[in-house]
């Protein structure tokens, strides 16, 4: 009477793939040119360029630097490039734009490097409810790159997923 428990979940053939696998690893700093403008509202390149000698640029070591400004102050594009000038040394990327602008180019570079073709015919859960923030895009973008050798892709956990695609069976004659 008393069945061993199977695992049909492991048992499935079933590939999932956590996105989080892809988040970039190093650390973000921001870097707002805000801070370095008159009244908020113009930069002066003489002070500018003074205060990016200043700087401590040490403390970028590594990290992936994204240069933004929180005001509606226009910005000279020459500045976003004297900024980079001075990070490049140190910082392992160097960004312009916001926080969900950088992760969105992070995971779509991530994810180019994926040779779909390993998953043919396979059945592939994207999994859902991640700790850390994948842009909706990465699961577009990976929806795209595995639909024309996926068997099928689902959402979720193996557990309960949300079928998202299943390639029509072949009718035999």
């Amino acid at each position: 009477m008393d069945k061993p428990l199977i695992n049909r979940v492991a048992n499935s053939g079933l590939i999932t793939i956590n996105l989080e696998d892809f988040f970039p690893e190093e650390e973000v700093a921001v870097f707002d040119l805000k801070d370095y403008l008159f009244m908020e509202l113009i930069l002066k390149e003489k002070d500018f360029r003074q205060a990016l000698k200043e700087h401590d640029w040490g403390q970028y070591e590594g990290k992936n630097l994204i240069v933004f400004c929180s005001t509606d102050a226009i910005i000279p594009i020459w500045a976003y490039m004297l900024v980079t000038a001075h990070a490049q040394p140190f910082a392992k990327t160097v960004f312009q734009g916001d926080l969900d602008t950088f992760y969105k180019v992070a995971f779509s570079q991530a994810l180019e490097q994926i040779d779909a073709s390993q998953y043919e015919q396979k059945r592939i859960v994207i999994k859902g409810c991640s700790d850390k923030p994948v842009p909706p895009s990465a699961y577009v973008e990976l929806t795209q790159k595995l639909r024309p050798y996926a068997q099928s892709i689902m959402y979720g956990e193996p557990c309960s997923t949300v079928p998202i695609f299943k390639r029509p069976r072949v009718k035999k004659s």
